[in-house]
Order: C-alpha cells, then structure tokens, then sequence
C-alpha cells in the first residue's frame, strides 16, 4: 500500500501530539508528586527553615501520652537554628500522665532556650499544666485558663443490669483488684483508695503551680477547686502574666530574652504516622480533581470524619469537661 505526502505529514503530527501529551502527563505527574513529597514533609513537621527562627508549637484539643510531641519538643531543644519556642495551646486538658510527660519536656526544652506561651481558647487543666511548664504565659482576656485538680470517673451499671437481670460473677486475688468496677457498686475501701489516689496527684498539680508561678501554696489552694477564669481573672489572681496574642508572647522574648526582633515565628509540627499524603482528605479531594475525579464536599467530608478516632482515656484525667 502506497503512503502519499499528506498521510507521512499527518503521522508525524500525529507523533508530536502523542510525544507531547506523553511529555505533559509526566510533567504533571512529576509536579504532583512534588506537591505530595513537599506537603508529607510540612505535615511531618520538617520546617526547612535554614535560618535562626522562632518555633510555633501548636498543642490542641485533649492531652495524650503524645510520643510524636514529645520528640518534636526534643528535637527543638537541640536544633540551633530555634532560639526560642511560643506554645500555641488550646486544650480542655486530657490524661494526667500525658499532661506530666509534655510538662517534663517544656522543662527540659526551657532550660535551653526560652518557651513562652500563648493560650487561645483554653488552656485548662493538663493544659494549663504545660502552659505552666513555659516561662511566660500569655491569654486572650476572654481565654478560659484554670481548672487545677484530678479527676477518676467510673461507671455504676449495677442498677441496670438488675433490671435486665444480669449478675456478674468474679474470682479475684483480693477484694481491692479491679476496684470500682461498673458491675457493682463501689465499697467504701475502694472508693478510699482512689480518693488517696486523687488527693496524692492534686497535691503534685498543686505543687507544680506553686513553683512555676512563683505563688504561696494557699494562694494555689485557693483557685485549685476545679474552678476556671477568664484570662482577665487569671491575670488578677496570677496564673498568668499577660493578655494578649501571639504577638504578645514574642514581644516578652524580644524584650526579656533578648531574641531577635527581625526573627520569624515558623510552625513545627510532630511527624506522625497518619500524616501521610493519603490519609489526608483534603489532599485527596485535590488530587483526584487534577485527573479528573469529582469528590463532592459532602463525601470528602464523610471520609474525614470517618478517619477521626475517639480518644480513650484511662486512668487519672486532668480535664476541664469529658465527653458527653
């Protein structure tokens, strides 16, 4: 079959059309899994800050035994380029243990550099116990700051399963193991050993509070009934020492610990494992609609929510509400 002057023209049209769309595609490709490497490395908390800097760290919602946290903490303790740290917190409080965990590791970090905080919304309980862990606090006048104490909750279904005629029967190695239980109702010996329980943590937040604010301990004693303020009554009766902003936390770095005005404030954040790219709804939302993909905001937000996990807390909480 003979091939004419037009067809060997066309074909090569034809070529440089396919070469370019194959050229485009790879481009696309290579630009997306930049944004992808670029946006796991900003989720991961890897800055790329070259230069000196101050660290936002940002502590939100319940306190946990936050492993990730922790190493962030560490890390800009040793990093050269962080001259000082602002503690952005807005926390209900949380777990007693993750709240002594993050306190030892402000610390730790505040020995080194200088850690101020800013309170946002709140910073109750566990939270406020870290804010303490910091030099200077800082909160909004409307910021609620407080809630000093410990709590244990347990639940007493013993009525109900009496109702639906259930009885639970164990064997134990003493009277006291696995006391209270929801089973039963809870003798006056195991309800005394968790009020030593309690009365033995208060006393440590207490004591916290009295060495890091520099109050009498009566002073403390009097503000830890589980009573929270605004940031306006909190400067009054001490557990702060400012209102204001973040901007109001680095003043005082600037003016007391003599950081650089010129410094810019860079958020660092905790590598974790689910900071993956593809864990991220959002990002996947935006992926999807480069190739094409229509992901409506309704489903996008259905997958977000469904990869939201409720976090348990055992053992002694120090938090201004629970769930409900």
């Amino acid at each position: 079959m003979s091939i004419n002057a037009d067809d060997i023209i066309d074909r090569r049209r034809l070529r440089k059309k396919v070469s370019f769309w194959r050229i485009a595609t790879f481009v696309i490709l290579g630009l997306t899994l930049l944004g992808m490497i670029a946006f796991g490395l900003n989720k991961a908390g890897i800055s790329g800050a070259s230069s000196d800097h101050i660290a936002r760290v940002t502590i939100t919602g319940v306190i946990t035994n936050d492993g990730p946290m922790l190493k962030l903490l560490e890390k800009l303790k040793e990093d050269d380029k962080v001259k000082a740290v602002v503690l952005n917190i807005s926390s209900p409080g949380g777990s007693t243990v993750g709240g002594e965990a993050m306190f030892e590791a402000v610390r730790e970090l505040a020995e080194v550099k200088p850690v101020t905080t800013s309170v946002g919304t709140l910073a109750a309980s566990a939270g406020y116990m870290i804010a303490s862990a910091s030099d200077h606090i800082v909160a909004r006048r409307s910021s609620i700051v407080g809630s000093i104490g410990v709590l244990f909750q347990y639940a007493d279904a013993s009525e109900l399963l009496d109702k639906i005629g259930v009885k639970v029967k164990a064997v134990k190695s003493s009277p006291m193991k696995a006391e209270p239980n929801p089973f039963n109702p809870a003798s006056d010996e195991s309800i005394a050993m968790i009020d030593r329980l309690i009365q033995d943590s208060y006393k440590w937040f207490v004591d916290i509070v009295v060495d890091r604010r520099g109050m009498k301990e009566y002073e403390v004693l009097q503000l830890a009934d589980g009573s929270i303020f605004t940031g306006s009554q909190s400067l009054e009766n001490g557990l702060i020492d400012a209102i204001g902003g973040e901007d109001i936390a680095v003043k005082w770095l600037n003016d007391e610990k003599s950081i650089d005005k010129s410094l810019e404030v860079i958020e660092h954040k905790p590598k974790r494992p689910t900071d993956s790219i593809f864990n991220n709804p959002a990002a996947i939302h935006k992926i999807a609609s480069i190739f094409g993909i229509n992901v409506s905001n309704s489903e996008a937000k259905a997958l977000e929510e469904a990869l939201q996990e409720r976090l348990p807390l055992d053992g002694l909480v120090s938090i201004w509400q629970g769930s409900r």
